[in-house]
């Protein structure tokens, strides 16, 4: 399913590339990129194979645990981008890009606190229900 959607979106996007006319400025784009056109080939390859690599784990997380978690896993990616960015590229790290990696960080903790209380409620009554039926003289207790 995941291939089918990914097929047609790129195939929607090629499409309207050579309806609009944008092809003709490819070539334009790729001289003026600041770091040559061999860059710009790399770029966009390394980018389309890092989609790739990403879109084939996240398909695993959702098919393997769930597809919360595979979500909570690509929050926690969003932070990553732009250190990299600014890091490798040198690029700009202004209060946008702070607010967004904050939310993004906050967002992934909160899942861990509630998970972390989901267990902590979920043990409280695995052993309220084991002390129940444990009691001796307890009609409920199982004798199978």
């Amino acid at each position: 399913m995941f291939i089918f959607q990914s097929l047609v979106a790129s195939s929607i996007i090629f499409i309207g590339l050579f309806v609009s006319g944008d092809w003709t400025l490819l070539k334009r784009e790729m001289k003026d990129y600041k770091l040559g056109e061999v860059s710009y080939m790399m770029t966009l390859a390394w980018t389309a194979i890092s989609w790739g690599i990403f879109s084939v784990g996240a398909i695993g997380l959702i098919s393997d645990v769930s597809s919360l978690f595979s979500n909570s896993i690509s929050t926690v990616g969003l932070p990553i981008v732009p250190v990299f960015a600014a890091v490798f590229f040198h690029d700009s790290m202004d209060g946008v890009k702070v607010v967004s990696m904050v939310l993004a960080i906050w967002g992934f903790i909160s899942y861990l606190y509630q998970h972390y209380l989901d267990n902590a409620d979920l043990k409280k009554k695995t052993e309220r229900l084991a002390l129940k039926f444990e009691k001796p003289g307890n009609a409920n207790t199982a004798t199978q």
